[in-house]
This record gives C-alpha cells, structure tokens and sequence, in this order.
C-alpha cells in the first residue's frame, strides 16, 4: 500500500481532521512505518503457537456479582419530592 500525503489528506478530511502538508507528510512517514512493521511480522511462522490475547493473566480481582436487597423501597422514596408510595412521580414531557 502506498501511503502518502495525499492519502493521507484524504482520511483526514474524511475524519474531519485538518492537516498542515508537513503533518501529512510526518503522518505517512509514520503509517508507512507501522505498516512496514506488521508486514515483517506477516513473515513469522506461528504454526502451533496458541494465540495471546493479553500479556497479563486476567484475573478479576473484582467479586462476584450476587444479588442483595441494599435499600428498602420508603428509604429511597422518601428522598423524592413526590412520590405515590410506590413509584417516583415527576413532570409529564411529552404532550400528545
């Protein structure tokens, strides 16, 4: 793939991104870089090597999710101005 400034330009305007043509050329300096990379790395054999999706191990350190009743239904209403007992009432915004 050729990349130059020009098509550089061009995904910018599609981005909405404005570029200066020293930045055009700077960027497709660096994506031909890039692209130049992962094609040396198309050229590594991993036959039989498992894929790595992550260089960590993944472990939630988070617990896990179960259910529990934190609040009973008159403590939460009872912080809104108006209520029914048992639903919050607010403002009608769509009219018909």
């Amino acid at each position: 793939m050729n990349i130059d400034k020009e098509y550089v330009t061009r995904i910018a305007s599609l981005a909405r991104l404005e570029t200066s043509p020293d930045q055009a050329e700077k960027f497709a300096a660096q994506f031909r870089d890039i692209i130049g990379y992962m094609d040396s790395l198309n050229l590594v054999d991993t036959t039989g090597v498992e894929p790595f999706y992550s260089p960590s191990e993944n472990i939630s350190v988070l617990r896990e999710d179960e259910r529990r009743a934190t609040c009973r239904r008159r403590e939460i209403l009872a912080n809104a101005p108006r209520h029914d007992g048992e639903y919050f009432i607010v403002p009608k915004i769509i009219q018909r």
